[in-house]
């Protein structure tokens, strides 16, 4: 594993529902560790206006590599997506692997159904040509079970300062675990 500043450099890959507060919290994590952060929200919108792209999976491909490029110059990355299927989890943790870089899996959920709702519903898009998804589209949206192991936070009950510190100490654990 790489080190940089006597750190493990680590791809830390957040996954969850739209609407449960991936966004704020890898951004709140990636700022805590200097570390770069992808959204792959912001790539695909690019890829939209810039080339006309119909986004299927090129805003995870370019997202991998921009990830690679970072780890393999010593740069921890912070990666915010849905990430809901078994195959785009797989495809992180080989980014990870081939760059000499740890993974950690972080699953952001938000249990009380309600509160996700209001979350969603009260969403406002970042982007200029991006539409929020519907609370009926989270709801249907594909999201496979987890198989693999994954740190997870609860965002219904707790403020963004209290789950960032949930998440490090969650991380600290995970950390001691590896080298333990």
């Amino acid at each position: 594993m790489k080190l940089h500043g006597g750190n493990l450099v680590t791809l830390y890959v957040f996954s969850g529902l739209p609407g449960v507060g991936k966004t704020v919290l890898s951004q709140r994590l990636a700022a805590r560790l200097s570390a770069a952060h992808l959204r792959i929200d912001t790539i695909e919108q690019v890829l939209l206006d810039l080339c006309g792209v119909d986004v299927q999976g090129e805003g995870y491909g370019l997202a991998y590599r921009i990830a690679a490029d970072n780890l393999r110059s010593g740069v921890s990355v912070v990666a915010d997506s849905c990430n809901p299927i078994e195959l785009t989890r797989l495809e992180w943790e080989n980014v990870a692997v081939e760059s000499g870089a740890q993974s950690v899996n972080i699953e952001i959920i938000c249990s009380d159904k309600v509160e996700h709702r209001k979350r969603v519903e009260r969403r406002v898009s970042t982007a200029a040509c991006q539409r929020p998804p519907t609370w009926e589209e989270v709801e249907n949206r594909e999201y496979h079970a987890w198989v693999r192991d994954r740190i997870v936070i609860d965002t219904a009950t707790n403020s963004e300062a209290e789950c960032l510190d949930m998440l490090l100490g969650e991380l600290s654990r995970h950390q001691a675990q590896r080298s333990g």
